[in-house]
């Protein structure tokens, strides 16, 4: 089959699996993507994420997570809800980052990314081909940027024109060869809103954000207690944040997603403190199985609810 019309089929398809965007890029080596991450690290503004550190030639070079690799393809699905403007107006209840008020978008995205290699396995053969979601050492945002998705934000997000930054990516490296696409233009001009609006200032200047001083970061990644330096400076988020998303200008006109497993559940628009402070082990378990706060697990969360607490009290 010519590389046009499986283009344009895998187009098709993706479209048809749920996924708002798609595109494709040359699987090839990121050399100033390699210069940035490797400052980025020297730096120590990955903090306990030592993760990062490793595999970096896989990192920044896709052909040698996939044996012959010729193409990568970046998808996404967007998280924007009108369930979720309501979530928020609730000022009296712990903060969580929208995208996790759904189900665990690993699962999503990996379920869909799959159909979709089979889907080109039938079209054009036996192929080499792996899909990826935040599980593997991918640059799923430069991927992104490559591909004409988005631009890099200067909170550090991907953002596109139709849905602003609301967007989780997902990755599929293949032996395969496509029409490229090619690189989109910056937006952000010289608006710094979400520079000026992070409370703890971890956006040190336009694209580069110091975790050690990032909201989601203390809150999810960070598995000491949330340091004093910082209590004050929450606002009352306990699982992400969504301040520096929240404020862009992209964002407050953004489309909505149309994923339905990514629809926030019942229960964050009734959760509250109170809900929080007499929640046991097995009922957040219960509560909360197959959706991102797993990851920081019952202790980081309760840690963080009360830190919240205890913050808002003061204030």
């Amino acid at each position: 089959m010519d590389t046009r019309r499986l283009t344009k089929l895998v187009r098709l398809k993706a479209d048809e699996l749920g996924f708002d965007g798609c595109a494709f890029s040359k699987a090839d080596s990121l050399d100033n993507e390699a210069i940035k991450l490797e400052n980025w690290l020297n730096q120590g503004f990955h903090g306990e994420m030592k993760w990062m550190e490793n595999y970096f030639d896989m990192r920044m070079d896709p052909r040698k997570l996939v044996e012959g690799a010729k193409s990568v393809i970046s998808l996404f699905v967007s998280y924007h809800f009108e369930e979720n403007e309501e979530i928020d107006q609730n000022e009296n209840s712990p903060k969580i980052a929208k995208y996790a008020r759904g189900r665990d978008y690993h699962k999503v995205l990996k379920k869909k990314l799959h159909q979709l290699i089979d889907f080109i396995q039938k079209e054009s053969g036996a192929i080499h081909a792996r899909a990826f979601v935040d599980s593997a050492p991918v640059m799923d945002k430069a991927w992104a940027v490559r591909s004409g998705i988005g631009w890099m934000g200067k909170n550090g997000n991907v953002l596109t024109r139709k849905y602003g930054s609301w967007i989780l990516l997902g990755e599929i490296i293949l032996d395969v060869e496509f029409e490229y696409d090619g690189l989109t233009t910056d937006h952000c001009g010289s608006c710094t809103r979400c520079l000026d609006a992070c409370p703890t200032e971890a956006i040190i200047q336009p694209s580069v954000i110091d975790a050690t001083k990032c909201i989601s970061y203390l809150t999810i990644e960070l598995e000491e207690t949330i340091p004093k330096t910082f209590r004050n400076s929450m606002e009352g988020w306990v699982f992400g944040c969504d301040i520096c998303q929240d404020v862009c200008p992209w964002n407050r006109k953004s489309s909505f997603g149309n994923t339905q497993d990514l629809k926030p559940k019942s229960v964050f628009t009734s959760q509250s403190f109170s809900f929080w402070n007499t929640m046991t082990k097995d009922q957040f378990t219960h509560t909360f199985k197959g959706t991102p706060l797993m990851r920081s697990g019952y202790e980081k969360m309760k840690s963080n609810v009360t830190l919240a607490q205890e913050s808002i009290k003061k204030g």
